[in-house]
């Protein structure tokens, strides 16, 4: 295994499958500038027939990736920032996601749409957001959020095998992250939550750049003596309700950590997964630590300290085991 940057996992996995399968292309604005770094070298090796730069123009680019797609080239529409898609978000809602069922199962998507999320660099309102709450909504697309490089390649790798759209998060805060990276190809299952860390008095469930977070505060709630089993579900949808639950059967709380504002969060839709099937298990309520209703302002203090992070997450989690 050699150590990597989870932006150069998503570059490796990405240049792998283009050399795997010659039918695949990808759209983007400047994806031959590589503003990331995950699409650099793509243009060199492949030529610009599979890798074509687009105008700013993000409708465009959606509805060209599902015509692409039905036409039989597996795509990756490069949206850069999650923000973004709202622009594009016709060619994503109304048709990505529901061409398979108009067409009785006749038309296959395969679209990877990557778009990096969430805040903690300083980049403003307009290009912090954490899209997926949206997008598990829409009901026919995969949405995967990866926390780790091996994670990160992974992922890809099975998004880009897939015949269904799958929307692929990056956390912008865990881009520059190193950790290991597997010699040998590890396709990760959609669906197949990560346990981190095995525990048995709370469970925290987290999700991309929160993932750290949950670990550190695993960490401190040790000290404690509070011992705490850390979940990271990897895809939103499908997502792995068996693995989460079964923690909350053996730990009695929860504790969900998600940089999505609060308000219809994926953290709400897992409490209340919890809350429908596991509430017998319960010996606490449910704590969430979100993002609150506000857009993230750019200075870099305002913007820390609405975000979730490992003090936020070790407080919950305290809170839901005082008095156990």
């Amino acid at each position: 295994m050699a150590q990597k940057r989870l932006m150069q996992a998503v570059n490796e996995a990405l240049l792998e499958e283009f050399a795997r399968n010659p039918r695949i292309v990808l759209f983007g604005e400047d994806v031959d500038a590589s503003f990331f770094g995950d699409t650099r070298g793509l243009l060199e090796r492949f030529g610009p027939a599979r890798i074509r730069n687009t105008p700013i123009s993000e409708s465009a680019m959606t509805s060209m990736a599902v015509g692409a797609a039905m036409a039989g080239n597996p795509v990756v529409c490069h949206m850069m920032f999650c923000n973004f898609l709202y622009l594009g978000f016709d060619g994503i809602a109304n048709q990505a996601a529901k061409m398979e069922l108009m067409t009785g199962g006749q038309a296959r998507l395969p679209i990877t749409f990557i778009a990096a999320i969430g805040g903690g660099t300083s980049t403003g309102a307009q290009h912090s957001d954490t899209i997926y709450p949206l997008l598990m909504n829409l009901g026919g697309i995969n949405v995967v959020v990866p926390a780790t490089p091996q994670d990160a390649k992974g992922l890809l790798k099975t998004a880009l095998r897939s015949s269904r759209p799958t929307m692929y998060l990056l956390p912008r805060a865990r881009g520059g992250v190193r950790g290991e990276v597997s010699d040998e190809e590890r396709l990760i299952p959609f669906g197949k939550a990560a346990i981190w860390r095995q525990g048995s008095d709370v469970t925290l469930v987290a999700i991309g750049s929160t993932v750290s977070h949950a670990m550190a505060a695993a960490d401190t709630l040790k000290n404690e003596g509070i011992d705490a089993e850390v979940i990271d579900p990897r895809s939103l949808v499908p997502l792995d309700e068996a693995e989460i639950l079964r923690s909350v059967a053996k730990t009695g709380r929860l504790v969900i950590a998600d940089e999505a504002r609060d308000s219809c969060s994926a953290a709400s839709q897992i409490a209340a997964i919890v809350a429908d099937r596991g509430f017998s298990s319960l010996r606490a309520p449910i704590h969430r630590v979100t993002t609150p209703d506000v857009s993230l302002p750019y200075a870099p203090g305002l913007e820390k300290v609405l975000m979730p992070d490992a003090a936020k997450i070790v407080a919950a989690a305290s809170a839901a085991c005082m008095g156990r």
